[in-house]
């Protein structure tokens, strides 16, 4: 994706990226909570342990959780204490560790490839999954290793317990492992309804990255680890990564702050209903065209080259997509009503000149 004009630093007006937003208010009381006075390091504080804590009561399950800086990271990582350098991953076109992590899972794993399939909404399908698999399985082919679903998908959209399932279920039955890249995990489980487990570890994924960045946190997003036997060694791939915080307490505190009383929740709803909000908003104009199913926080719109102009030249900032006239606009824990109709107040606007 490649942004819009640039704006004044401070405005408001972006639907670019749920990253842009702020510390949502827990993370940050979290923080200065954890400020206070002395802690151990390297993860040998109150606030790691309480956290690795709550994450065991919220997938009411025994996981390993271990806290890193960034998403490319926790992908990459993951993925690396699954596979070798002769192994495969196989992800959707759309993946993120496709299209935007600098072929960083091939750099940790030590040479790891991406099999690419195909599948609509953003999404792999049963069929398309097997079709991979049964692509090739001789020597000079890779050999694969892993499955990765991400979710909430690149298109905004979402795989139901069901779906999870199905593909974990194929990927388990060769032999592969599953990773979750959820970046955007809370805005799935929002959305959905279910809890935690029933898309994760009850569904079949043997390891989640579980973002924070998108959802309100200042930095840091969890690796979960369901098959803990995966967890062996991955403490030292993480110091080896350079991926291990020494105040490790500011990087855990935070998720206390947002997992102690569901805030990680009420965040990717809010997030959530904005989106929808912004999506029916959007409709009533003829001129404009929605290109995916709205499941959780970003609607994809085309609009003609004079709207999109318009609206950069009105200091709003959202990304493009796939080519001309594709634009994603994102909603985060901050986005506002008084956001949306400002914004659906200048399209209309621009709509009525042309």
């Amino acid at each position: 994706m490649s942004a819009g004009r640039d704006r004044e630093p401070g405005t408001k007006m972006q639907f670019a990226s749920d990253n842009y937003a702020g510390i949502c208010p827990e993370a940050c009381e979290a923080m200065q909570a954890a400020n206070a006075g002395y802690a151990g390091s390297y993860g040998g504080d109150q606030w790691t342990k309480k956290a690795s804590e709550l994450f065991r009561n919220l997938f009411g399950t025994d996981c390993e959780t271990f806290f890193v800086f960034n998403g490319t990271a926790a992908n990459a990582l993951a993925l690396a204490s699954i596979c070798g350098s002769h192994n495969g991953i196989y992800c959707h076109r759309w993946a993120h560790i496709e299209t935007d992590e600098c072929g960083a899972p091939g750099f940790y794993t030590g040479g790891a490839k991406l099999l690419l399939i195909d599948g609509e909404n953003g999404k792999i399908g049963p069929e398309g999954l097997k079709a991979a698999i049964d692509y090739r399985s001789d020597i000079h082919y890779t050999s694969p290793r892993a499955l990765s679903i991400t979710q909430t998908t690149e298109l905004g959209t979402i795989y139901t317990p069901d779906q999870v399932r199905e593909l974990s279920d194929i990927a388990h039955s060769h032999r592969l492992l599953v990773q979750m890249d959820g970046a955007r995990f809370a805005n799935a489980a929002a959305a959905l309804g279910t809890s935690p487990a029933q898309i994760t570890w009850r569904a079949g994924v043997d390891v989640l990255s579980f973002g924070g960045t998108k959802n309100g946190l200042a930095v840091g997003e969890a690796v979960v680890f369901f098959n803990k036997d995966l967890a062996r060694e991955f403490e030292y791939r993480r110091k080896q990564a350079g991926q291990l915080a020494s105040k490790m307490r500011f990087l855990a505190a935070p998720w206390v702050g947002v997992l102690e009383n569901g805030a990680w929740l009420e965040h990717a709803r809010h997030a959530n209903d904005c989106a929808a909000l912004l999506e029916s908003e959007l409709r009533q104009f003829p001129g404009l065209k929605i290109m995916f199913p709205r499941e959780a926080n970003a609607v994809f719109v085309w609009m003609p080259e004079t709207l999109s102009e318009g609206l950069y030249d009105r200091s709003w900032h959202f990304y493009t997509l796939m080519g001309q006239g594709d634009f994603r606009l994102m909603c985060s824990w901050a986005t506002t009503d008084d956001d949306i109709r400002a914004f659906v107040a200048d399209v209309r606007e621009l709509a009525a000149a042309k």
